[in-house]
């Protein structure tokens, strides 16, 4: 019963049209395994006559698991083949996905037999156009599918599958002539080919997009790699992965940076040694490349396509659909708390936690403040569907062609927005359940747990929110991003602090440098 009641969410049918919400056995209505109760009904029938007490328990016991209802969801934005896959995904969550996740969090286990359920389902290749095998599906569709998991199933699965997609979208922005991408595009259902990201430097922390310990030199028979990440989702258990590193023939500029495609064998990863608060099946641990040499189509696109691809795709996908998983995480707290609150009864004053107005108003606020996120993240992939014809890839075989580049600023606050959200709202749900949601048989533990990644997960929100003001405030040439403009304000501000000696001996160092 506890798998079951976990997330205690409804089942599939819970997110049909909102025609057939009022007639499904799992609408927000209460029910007894014979009887159908509103909640005024549910007083005058339990609490109106002397064996009240006595039946109470009992009636709460056999109510079906209830949470938030479809009502509240933005169905109408997913057509009738995403609203089916969503159900089927649903089912799917509540019979694997879900049980495994409590596997994933008590032992570090990687949510491998997830991948696998997700691939039976074609979902491995959700966003790999039709004609190599895949669904072709859109930017919104993955947002509902990662969000949906987050929810319904496990968050740590949901985001091992968000850099998943991550890796897709790299590999697909230059698969064009590319056969060995397109080999490993078509077979990541049949085979279960997990795909991962590896971007953070352990210098530079959450500024991933600066590899200072990584770097790539040219070979007779194509590259030599080295790359060290500080964290790799996946690490050591995803099967192919995309890393960045300054480009060959490197001249210092850190804008010059290049993708390639390497594989399970050719990385060093320790998973034993992965510990983190949460989100504990993700394996996000460091990963390093120790000089493997690569075939020369292992590189991904062209040589210092590196910045294009991560403005272009990796950080369009990943902070929509991580942005998508921290609203799944805010609405599963939410079913909890539904179907706590409306079982657990105060038999001293006749009430069910849920009629106290506190509860009520936590509960109100949060799913206002969860379903502006939402609406935030399906907003943002709508953009992106209408930048790019429905995420139609082809369009991409023209290197210049980066149109979802132009809204890299608005996925900044939707990353920032989902992530704040979700750490507030699992807080409250918390205090909702009271000293039961403190346990953790409830669930609401783990959420508050998993959640907390999101803030610190880079870029983190303390620089995604400098950036949104610096550049609101100065314009986007401010934000330099590898530490190339000089800021003269401060510059001379500094040397008007300094004696004539100071400026003297600066100076000479200065020329010195210039002169080497």
């Amino acid at each position: 019963m506890l798998a079951v009641l976990l997330y205690g969410c409804a089942s599939r049918r819970e997110l049909e049209p909102l025609a057939t919400i009022s007639s499904h056995p799992l609408s927000p209505l209460w029910g007894t395994a014979r009887t159908r109760f509103t909640g005024s009904e549910f007083h005058e029938s339990v609490f109106s006559n002397t064996h009240a007490k006595d039946i109470t328990m009992n009636a709460i016991s056999q109510m079906t698991p209830v949470g938030i209802g479809a009502e509240w969801s933005p169905q109408w934005l997913l057509s009738a083949e995403q609203k089916a896959l969503q159900a089927d995904l649903i089912a799917l969550c509540e019979t694997t996905l879900r049980p495994n996740a409590i596997e994933s969090d008590k032992g570090y286990v990687y949510p491998r037999k997830n991948f696998e359920a997700l691939a039976a389902m074609g979902l491995m290749s959700l966003t790999v156009p039709k004609e190599l095998g895949g669904r072709g599906e859109s930017h919104l569709c993955a947002a509902m599918v990662v969000e949906t998991i987050a929810r319904y199933g496990c968050p740590s699965t949901a985001m091992c599958y968000t850099m998943h997609l991550g890796a897709c979208a790299a590999a697909l922005l230059r698969h064009h002539d590319n056969e060995r991408l397109k080999d490993i595009l078509r077979r990541v259902d049949q085979d279960v080919l997990i795909g991962t990201l590896s971007y953070s430097d352990p210098e530079t922390g959450s500024h991933f997009w600066y590899p200072m310990s990584s770097r790539a030199e040219r070979t007779d028979g194509g590259w030599k790699v080295f790359k060290k990440a500080s964290w790799t989702t996946s690490g050591g258990f995803a099967d192919w992965y995309i890393i960045q590193t300054t480009s060959p023939d490197f001249g210092g500029d850190y804008s010059d940076l290049s993708c390639f495609l390497v594989t399970k064998d050719q990385i060093k990863a320790d998973p034993a040694n992965w510990d983190g608060l949460g989100m504990r099946g993700n394996q996000s641990g460091p990963i390093s490349v120790d000089g493997v040499e690569i075939a020369p189509d292992a590189l991904v696109g062209p040589v210092g396509d590196g910045a294009k691809s991560n403005d272009e795709v990796v950080d369009p996908f990943f902070l929509v659909c991580s942005s998508a998983c921290w609203n799944g995480i805010c609405l599963a707290a939410m079913d909890i708390t539904k179907n706590h609150t409306t079982r657990k009864v105060h038999s001293d004053v006749g009430m069910r936690v849920a009629d106290y107005p506190t509860i009520q108003d936590y509960v109100g606020e949060c799913l206002i403040d969860t379903n502006a996120s939402r609406s935030y993240v399906y907003l943002a992939a709508k953009a992106l569907d209408d930048l790019t014809n429905n995420c139609d890839w082809s369009a991409h075989k023209e290197i210049a062609h980066l149109p979802r580049t132009g809204i890299l600023n608005w996925l900044w606050q939707v990353k920032f927005f989902s992530s704040k959200t979700v750490t507030h709202v699992v807080d409250k749900m918390l205090h909702a359940c009271g000293g039961t949601g403190y346990k953790p048989a409830l669930g609401i533990e783990r959420l508050l747990r998993d959640g907390k990644a999101g803030w610190v997960m880079g870029p983190t929100n303390e620089v995604l929110r400098q950036f949104v003001g610096k550049s609101a405030l100065l314009g986007f040439e401010v934000l330099d991003y590898w530490n190339q403009s000089v800021n003269q304000r401060v510059l001379s501000n500094e040397l008007k602090k300094m004696s004539k000696e100071e400026k003297a001996a600066f100076a000479t160092k200065l020329l010195a440098e210039a002169q080497a």
